[in-house]
């Protein structure tokens, strides 16, 4: 198993990453091996900091770091040897199984677009989060990579999510709905009208029809279905929304006085933990041949752990040769 990090990666590298990939060690077997990508000299450093001494941890010599601000396809262009693009020309070839990155988002998804190739049946890679509710966890796709899809963009989001619910989520036959402005099937844009359509169509799917905003925390589906500007609206409207939530029961429990809040605080722990967006590592970019992990830019050690752990739980258990046999049956697969 070869994966790659980008150590360069989030707003707290690349000290927290090398953090992280040490915590993350614990998922990998011993012929295993973790690539961290980056400017030799810093990563060299930090892994020494951290004791970091592992033989298999190995440091890929990148000596340019696109910033998280920098517009992605500019940056691609004037940085070809950024750890970014490196990792995902090394996937592309082969050479690496999953690759991880709390980096620019937007450039990571563009480079993996770039420079590997989409799995045979997929017209368009998405980026599935996994949403934690008080039901379990959701699914909703795409949540930035296609801002301006297609409708048959969408059915490809609809069977990718349906398979990673399945295979790494562990929910059988998952509830799709397409996220609109009312539940009617008539209501909606002409994208979501004929994406309807389409996923209608297909009898493998469990497709529940049009949903709302709100059904995503009501407990009336497993796997939601957007275009990329649309759910990132909702991704990013949640994160603000928790964390405020959690911020305001904090101090008005604080404010009941230290007692009660002793009483509470590891009520609270929990539910945060049970809520936490490092919990689940990152969002896998789905359809493209090669594991892709675009994880938080405020992601921590604990976050990218858990996203080397993601990343492994893909590869033990196939995703991809699922997906590509699900979507390209073997008496369809050329020789």
């Amino acid at each position: 198993m070869r994966i790659a990090v980008d150590a360069m990666g989030g707003d707290f590298a690349p000290r927290e990453v090398v953090c992280g990939v040490a915590a993350g060690l614990k998922y990998l077997g011993d012929d295993d091996v973790v690539y961290l990508y980056g400017r030799q000299e810093q990563v060299a450093a930090e892994c020494a900091a951290a004791g970091l001494d592992d033989p298999r941890v190995k440091v890929h010599h990148c000596p340019s770091v696109i910033e998280m601000n920098e517009p992605p396809v500019e940056a691609l262009r004037a940085k070809r040897d950024s750890s970014i693009m490196r990792m995902a020309g090394a996937a592309g070839k082969g050479k690496l199984d999953a690759i991880i990155s709390a980096g620019n988002t937007g450039a990571f998804a563009a480079a993996c677009q770039l420079r590997i190739k989409p799995i045979k049946g997929v017209t368009r890679p998405g980026i599935a989060v996994v949403m934690p509710t008080f039901h379990g966890p959701t699914l909703i796709c795409d949540v930035g990579a296609n801002v301006a899809p297609k409708p048959h963009h969408l059915y490809d989001y609809a069977r990718l999510c349906a398979i990673y619910a399945e295979t790494i989520l562990g929910i059988d036959n998952p509830e799709i709905g397409l996220v609109s402005i009312g539940e009617e099937e008539g209501k909606g844009n002409t994208l979501v009208k004929e994406a309807t359509r389409l996923i209608k169509a297909d009898a493998s799917l469990h497709f529940t029809g049009n949903v709302e905003g709100r059904d995503v925390f009501a407990g009336t589906g497993h796997v939601f279905i957007c275009d990329g500007f649309v759910g990132n609206v909702i991704l990013k409207l949640v994160e603000g929304l928790a964390e405020g939530l959690f911020k305001t029961i904090v101090r008005e429990i604080g404010n009941e006085g230290p007692e009660l809040a002793r009483q509470f605080e590891p009520i609270v722990d929990r539910i945060w933990k049970r809520h936490d967006f490092a919990e689940y590592g990152g969002a896998p970019l789905l359809g493209i041949n090669s594991i892709a992990i675009i994880c938080h830019g405020r992601s921590d050690r604990r976050a990218i752990s858990n996203a080397i752990r993601v990343a492994t739980e893909s590869i033990r258990l196939r995703l991809n040769e699922i997906i590509a046999e699900r979507l390209c049956p073997p008496n369809e697969v050329p020789a």
